[in-house]
């Protein structure tokens, strides 16, 4: 720093506006801004691997409709296909969703909102693509298998999402809930 520049100043300890906020400024030395900042670009670095799986998937399920298997489904069979289809649809436009909130609230210091907007649109996101994943699922395995052992096997695939993606990440957090 230069002799005639001013050091930003930084808020004192008891400043800071909540108790995360505290923590984040006597560990890691960030002000609330920063950890705003640092939050957010993990938020998009977790939507960037939704985002593949999404988009892969989105991809098949457009083109299932124009093969020539297509016209022998079930009516059954249709229908999970539909809601496999906006189901995706559906995750994408959530798990793009913080690159346009960003956009329409860019410099005008609503980072904070952009933060909890942006989590809770991957979270939604995340939640819609289990589904569709699922809905995927069913109808590739009603055609293979049959409509009663894909129930099952569609079952325990939703299960066994839901268990790494929601359960294990409630459980650790409430069994943490007393340590930052």
């Amino acid at each position: 720093m230069k002799v005639n520049e001013i050091e930003p100043a930084r808020p004192l300890l008891d400043e800071l506006p909540d108790a995360h906020d505290q923590w984040n400024f006597s560990v890691r030395h960030e002000t609330p801004t920063q950890r705003l900042d640092r939050n957010y670009a993990e938020i998009l670095q977790e939507v960037r691997v939704a985002q593949t799986g999404v988009q892969l998937l989105l991809a098949f399920l457009l083109t299932v409709a124009f093969t020539p298997r297509f016209a022998t489904l079930t009516e059954f069979e249709r229908r999970v296909y539909v809601a496999a289809l906006v189901l995706g649809a559906a995750a994408t436009a959530l798990l793009i969703a913080p690159a346009a909130f960003h956009r329409l609230v860019y410099q005008r210091r609503l980072k904070r909102q952009l933060v909890e907007a942006s989590s809770r649109f991957a979270l939604c996101g995340l939640t819609l693509l289990m589904l569709s994943i699922g809905s995927a699922l069913l109808l590739i395995l009603s055609v293979t298998l049959g409509p009663a052992p894909a129930a099952w096997f569609t079952a325990g695939a939703l299960g066994w999402f839901s268990l790494w993606w929601f359960v294990v990440p409630m459980w650790s957090r409430v069994r943490n809930s007393g340590t930052r």
